[in-house]
């Protein structure tokens, strides 16, 4: 099977620092709730994973008597790559660095 064709992603800064997150978070992925504290807005979000740069699965933890259902995210390859590809293009290292964008007010 062939690999599906790349696609260049356009990075806004939000963007690539919840690429960041994720990438940093590792194999266990990200709970929605954790990048909401990272002031990471829900729709961002879910166009990561609608472009197909993250994925997301729900999950129900078990704590005690009590279930909690949560959402969990993780960056797919292509997100890795599109990570890659921005971070390269902008310094010519392969260097990521966990910067968070500005704030926008209101």
């Amino acid at each position: 099977m062939y690999p599906p064709p790349t696609r260049k992603h356009d990075l806004s800064a939000e963007r690539l620092y919840a690429l960041e997150v994720l990438a940093d978070a590792g194999l266990w992925g990200s709970t929605a709730a954790m990048l909401l504290a990272y002031g990471l807005p829900v729709n961002m979000l879910a166009n990561l994973v609608r472009d197909g740069l993250a994925t997301a699965r729900r999950e129900t933890l078990r704590t005690g008597n009590r279930q909690i259902r949560a959402l969990r995210i993780w960056i797919t390859d292509a997100g890795q790559r599109a990570l890659a590809d921005a971070v390269l293009s902008a310094n010519g290292k392969a260097e990521i660095a966990l910067i968070a964008p500005a704030r926008r007010n209101g």
